[in-house]
Formats: structure tokens, sequence, C-alpha cells
């Protein structure tokens, strides 16, 4: 049993998905997800889950596993990881971690950032802004020190809003930007890792067509079933690009054209979030999908090097 993991990460849109699916028909491998909304059941298209046909080619962990209704944290998804990344092994089987969520990638091969202890004074201060003004005031006060963090922590989320706002107040740092210094001593796994990437320009047509591919395969059904469903438009996983500026739409807040522009913009923007943190971690190697005819060989080549 190879107790190394095969992670192959990077943007969305990439082609990841195709790619690992047959690096891990070669390797006798089982994909675990590394991403932060495909964990959710019913968000199908908009997260552009493994099709069924494609999760029947390769076995995949970690799709499908929570209500969207549920919080879920890093420390959640790294359990789940750890779980499953023992139930594989022990069945003799490769692990291959795949996605573009770097901070879960990290959370699975590094462990937890915690950042500077509590400060119960500042806490109290913070708390006091909170109830006095609202979350809301505090959320645009954390996306002015640390836009990353905001958009990975929902407004309505109190409590991470005022851990990231107290690790800014008291290291003068970003939380995200200490997230992606941080160097433990020991890493929790062996692994070996890649980074798909290619032209910026070649990214975002990509982008732009999955999109449309996404519309056209029924992404504003999906989103209206959830809301008949009952779900909250508040809930984190639904305030993520590809379902907000639907719910939007669906709200008559804009027009179909100018949600489906937001949409491709907002992706673009993720994408370009994903490879800024990627290139900070010096232990990915970087494999360009245009001047790499063959992905799968050259991956395997180097895994059996």
């Amino acid at each position: 049993m190879n107790a190394r993991l095969i992670c192959l990460l990077g943007p969305t849109a990439v082609g990841k998905t195709e790619i690992a699916i047959q690096l891990a028909q070669r390797l006798n491998a089982e994909i675990i997800s590394v991403d932060s909304r495909q964990i959710y059941r019913q968000m199908d298209i908009g997260t552009a889950k493994p099709n069924p046909e494609e999760q029947q080619a390769a076995r995949h962990h970690l799709i499908d596993c929570v209500d969207i209704s549920q919080s879920f944290s890093v420390a959640d998804y790294q359990r789940l990881a750890d779980t499953a990344i023992a139930d594989i092994q022990n069945r003799g089987k490769r692990v291959l971690l795949v996605g573009g969520a770097g901070l879960y990638f990290r959370a699975i091969v590094d462990g937890l950032f915690e950042g500077p202890g509590a400060n119960p004074a500042l806490r109290e201060r913070l708390e006091g802004e909170a109830a006095q003004h609202g979350v809301d005031v505090l959320h645009q006060r954390l996306r002015a020190c640390d836009p990353v963090s905001a958009d990975r922590i929902h407004p309505n989320n109190i409590i991470r809003v005022i851990r990231a706002l107290e690790v800014y107040e008291l290291t003068g740092t970003p939380m995200s930007v200490l997230q992606q210094q941080w160097h433990p001593e020991k890493q929790r796994y062996p692994f070996i890792a890649f980074c798909l990437t290619m032209p910026r320009a070649l990214l975002y047509r990509r982008i732009e067509q999955r999109v449309d591919i996404m519309l056209a395969n029924g992404l504003i059904a999906e989103v209206e079933a959830l809301l008949a469903a009952g779900y909250s438009r508040d809930t984190v996983a639904l305030q993520s690009f590809g379902y907000r500026e639907l719910i939007a739409y669906l709200d008559g807040e804009c027009t179909y054209m100018e949600a489906v522009a937001q949409l491709k913009q907002n992706t673009r923007r993720f994408a370009k979030r994903q490879l800024t943190w990627f290139r900070k971690d010096t232990r990915l190697e970087w494999i360009d999908r245009e001047s790499t005819p063959d992905v799968v060989a050259y991956v395997l080549e180097r895994i059996e090097r």
C-alpha cells in the first residue's frame, strides 16, 4: 500500500475531473474531492459536480455529504477527509486528492491554522459592535481589510467574522495571508502535488463556456428547486457564486443577461484567487495544459520516478 497522497489541484474549469478519472483508473486510486461546495447535496450543476457517469468511472469521496442548511467548517472537512483517507488506504488503494480549495488542501496535508490566541477584551468590543450596529457592519469592515476572508465567511457567521477581525487587529495582517504563509512543523501526510494551469485568456474562455453549459443544463431550474424546497437565500452555500447571481435574477433584482455576466465575472475572479493561493505553495509542481500534450502520462511518470 502506497501511503503517499497524490494531489491534482488547479483553478475552476481547468479540466481536473477528466484527468483525475484517468489517473484514478491507472493508479487503482479513489478520488477525494477538495472542494468547498461539492460537499453539499442537491447543488450539482452550479458546483460542476462530477456527474453519475464520472462518479461511476472512479469512486469519489466527500461529495454529497452535507445538507445545504447545515453549517460546515474546514475542521469538519478535515475530519471527513481523514476518515476517507484511512478507509481508502486500508483497502489497499491509493488516494487521489482533486480540487481547487487551497484551504481544504492545506487542512489535509498540513493541519489547521490556529492563529494568535483569543483576546477577550477585543472580542467583547467586537461583539458589542455587532449587537449595536449589526454583523453586516463588521463584515464590511472585514472586506476592507481582508477581502479573501470576507468572500469565504458568510456575513451571518458572526463567530468567524469576529475571529477574522480579531486576527487582523492583533497581528496587522489579514488572516487569509497568515493562512497562506503558515508552515507547520510537520506534514500530516506524505504527498506529491500537481497544479494544472493554462494561459489566462484560455482559462477565461473555458469559464465562460462552462457557465453557458451549466445554464443550458438547467442551472436556473436547480436554483428554483432549492428555493422551492425552503432553503434560505442566506445560507453559506446559496450565497456562493453560481447561485447568488441567479437568485438575484429570480428575485427581480437584475435582468437575466446581467446575472449571467455577473456570474461569469465572479467565476473568473474566483479562478484568479485560486491561482494566487496555489502560487504561494512552493511544494506544488505546475503543469501547463497547453504545453503538456499528455498530462496523465506526465503525472504517472513523475509519480513512479
